[in-house]
C-alpha cells in the first residue's frame, strides 16, 4: 500500500487501485490539534462502552455534522454526563444504521430549535415513514428442470 500525503487530503494506493482518500486538516489558530474520524468506523465500541465518548480526544472530530456537535453541547449541559453520552451514541448509531445523517441533522436541528433534548427513540419514529416496505408476495416462475436435459444433449 502506498499512501501519498498533499497538502489538502491523504490518499492510499493499493498497487493501481486508488482505495480511498480524505481531507487532511491542519492545527486551529489555538495550536490545538484536529481530528477528522469517522464515527463508522468506531461504533461499535462506543455502542458497548457509550462512557468513552466523554473523555475521547477525538470526540469533537467524530460528529459528522454540526448538528451533531450542538447535540452534545445541550446533552452534556442538561443531563448527568452518563445519561448525555447514551443518548448521543444511540443518535450516532441510528444515523449508521439507518444511513440518515442528513435527513437526522435536519431533525435535531428542529429539537434544538424548539428546545428540545433530541432522543433516538422519538427520532426513529419521525424517521419511519421513510422506510421501505417489503412486498409481501413476489411472485417467481420456477423453471422446468427438465428444460435443462435439452442442453445436456449431444448431437451427433
Amino acid at each position: 500500500m502506498r499512501v501519498h500525503v498533499y497538502d489538502d487530503r491523504i490518499e492510499a494506493w493499493l498497487g493501481s487501485t486508488h482505495v480511498v482518500r480524505h481531507p487532511r486538516l491542519r492545527r486551529r489558530n489555538d495550536e490545538k490539534r484536529v481530528h477528522r474520524i469517522n464515527y463508522r468506523h468506531v461504533i461499535h465500541a462506543l455502542r458497548r462502552k457509550p462512557q468513552a465518548l466523554a473523555g475521547s480526544v477525538y470526540r469533537d472530530g467524530l460528529f459528522p455534522h454540526s448538528e451533531y456537535a450542538e447535540a452534545w453541547a445541550a446533552l452534556s449541559a442538561a443531563l448527568p454526563q452518563r445519561d448525555a453520552c447514551r443518548r448521543m451514541v444511540e443518535l450516532l448509531w441510528l444515523a449508521h444504521d439507518e444511513g440518515c445523517e442528513a435527513e437526522l441533522a435536519a431533525l435535531i436541528a428542529d429539537d434544538l430549535g424548539s428546545r428540545d433534548l433530541p432522543d433516538a427513540r422519538e427520532l426513529t419514529k419521525r424517521l419511519e415513514p421513510r422506510r421501505r416496505e417489503r412486498p409481501a408476495d413476489v411472485p417467481v416462475a420456477l423453471t422446468d428442470l427438465a428444460s435443462f436435459d435439452a442442453l445436456l444433449e449431444v448431437r451427433a
